[in-house]
């Protein structure tokens, strides 16, 4: 029997000439904190859900949480809060868990 797949919590669109998308993804691989990468360039689904979360607009990134709420073009302040706020991860404590994974 197949071992269950768990997918990351946080599914974020993109692109891979996005500023604001390099720097959430830097925030969030610096905090340890899984998630999804959908390049919207390559796949024109995710280019049309980008579009009906924000009214017509392909802005990104487009950041989906697991209790449905979304931020888009977030702050890293924005990004954190969230984070803590849907994962129940403060940025210190996957700090510590980013570095126990660096030293071992």
């Amino acid at each position: 029997m197949a071992q269950p797949t768990h997918e990351p919590a946080i599914v974020m669109y993109t692109t891979s000439w996005c500023g604001d998308c390099r720097r959430a993804k830097k925030w969030l691989n610096e905090h340890a904190v899984a998630y999804r990468d959908i390049d919207i360039d390559q796949d024109e689904a995710a280019a049309q859900v980008v579009m009906q979360i924000n009214h017509g607009s392909r802005v990104i990134p487009t950041i989906l949480f697991p209790d449905g709420s979304v931020l888009v073009e977030p702050s890293n302040r924005q990004l954190a809060l969230k984070v803590e706020e849907t994962l129940g991860v403060t940025s210190d404590d996957a700090q510590r868990a980013h570095a126990a994974g660096q030293q071992s």
